[in-house]
């Protein structure tokens, strides 16, 4: 029985220490396998992502209402903005999903370098966009149209209304933008992680989660762009600043 017992015993230890070694790179304690894991991370990341849309569907509502109630001041208002800044932000930010998407694939295949070269066009990418959206707020405030302020002053009628499109704007874009920064700043961690080699073919959930984030961001601009850039290009260029 004593003998039994022991045997027990030493049995049960290798195969803790059998365990240990054969532990998967990655894998947290709470888990009992890698598929396990990417299950719950994603699953995770899904409901933050459709939280994540009600936040912004409120506002899209909002603006929903603001353009059912005064077409023709949204109509006005939307003159001030330069929809080919905003074009080429919107093919900066179909490209960086491109660039996005290849580095997570490449992380699938275990692909190091590749893993990383992918990120960092990406965050320069996201930086081109961040970089023409100060541009276009640095414009807005040149042409005194920031809302809330006394010099706001769009031109035209309907100032009052001209003056909602711009608090919402400037929220909408606003959100979007600390998106975007957030984004930038969790696409270095995961290339600085790269690059150290923590990912491989069978562990690569935090490049495919971030990639998820990276592109609901993308997506939610691809809704901005034409509801507040392409309203009338018929008349645009007829309202100077």
């Amino acid at each position: 029985m004593s003998h039994s017992s022991s045997t027990t015993t030493v049995e049960h230890a290798v195969g803790g220490h059998s365990h240990e070694h054969g532990h998967p790179q990655g894998l947290a304690h709470q888990f009992e396998n890698l598929e396990q894991q990417h299950q719950s991370a994603s699953l995770g990341m899904w409901a933050f992502l459709v939280q994540e849309i009600m936040f912004f569907g409120g506002v899209f509502a909002a603006y929903a209402f603001l353009r059912w109630k005064y077409p023709e001041a949204v109509m006005i208002a939307s003159h001030h903005l330069d929809w080919k800044l905003g074009g080429i932000n919107t093919l900066a930010l179909l490209c960086s999903s491109l660039t996005m998407a290849m580095g997570v694939h490449a992380a699938q295949e275990g692909h190091r370098k590749e893993t990383v070269r992918w990120l960092i066009l990406t965050i320069l990418l996201g930086m081109v966009f961040l970089g023409i959206k100060y541009v276009e707020y640095s414009d807005k405030i040149e042409h005194h149209l920031i809302p809330g302020t006394v010099s706001f002053n769009p031109g035209g009628p309907h100032v009052g209304q001209q003056e909602i499109f711009f608090w919402l704007y400037f929220v909408m874009t606003g959100i979007h933008a600390l998106h975007m920064i957030v984004g930038i700043g969790v696409v270095a961690w995961i290339a600085k992680r790269a690059h150290r080699g923590d990912f491989t073919r069978e562990y690569n959930n935090p490049v495919e989660m971030t990639g998820l984030y990276w592109h609901f961001v993308d997506i939610i601009w691809i809704f901005l762009y034409p509801l507040l850039y392409l309203i009338d290009l018929t008349t645009k260029g007829q309202i100077h600043h």
